[in-house]
């Protein structure tokens, strides 16, 4: 009787520690990530919003990195950063689970050597997010790694999400990119 229960315990003791792990990560996902916004104008720059995709606060500045032939932006991680073909200069139109999954980078933001305009922009709950050329500015949490570009030319949350190159121009989808995949 006891080597029977002790078999069925197992499993379900497996299940769960292999779910902890992915509860852990909604949880993070959410508490960095539970705004949503629309945003008015607003200059500036200064010191910036990146980290992982996951964690977009403030205190270092943005980078830019080669990826698939692209300079493109990424975060002082080397997370790259996206625009998303919906949102207007003055307003992101990312909110809710769309935010969730394409967290927006915290402004201001700034790179060195970049030519360009940073600014920001303000979200519905407040909060900063920082922009280039007039594109807001979001990481994606696909990207689990520095130098991946998993969310460029993916249509996904209403719109098309395109890597930010520094030249100003939308970054080639990869043939290897899903492209249609959405939330």
């Amino acid at each position: 009787m006891i080597r029977s229960l002790t078999r069925l315990e197992a499993p379900n003791r497996l299940r769960m520690v292999l779910a902890l792990p992915a509860i852990a990560a909604a949880a993070a996902v959410l508490a960095a990530c539970g705004s949503s916004g629309t945003s008015s104008a607003s200059g500036g720059s200064g010191s910036t919003s990146t980290g992982s995709p996951v964690a977009t606060t403030g205190g270092s500045s943005l980078k830019t990195a080669t990826i698939g032939g692209a300079t493109v932006l990424t975060s002082g991680k080397g997370f790259t950063l996206y625009s998303f073909a919906p949102d207007t200069s003055t307003k992101s139109n990312c909110n809710g689970t769309c935010a969730q999954n394409w967290p927006p980078v915290k402004g201001p933001a700034t790179a060195s050597g970049v030519t360009g305009t940073f600014g920001t922009i303000k979200r519905s709950d407040g909060s900063a997010q920082a922009t280039f050329d007039g594109h807001p500015l979001y990481t994606f949490v696909g990207d689990t790694a520095p130098g991946q570009a998993k969310g460029n030319g993916l249509n996904a949350a209403g719109g098309l999400w395109h890597e930010v190159t520094t030249s100003g121009t939308a970054a080639p989808v990869s043939a290897s990119s899903p492209g249609g995949a959405g939330y």
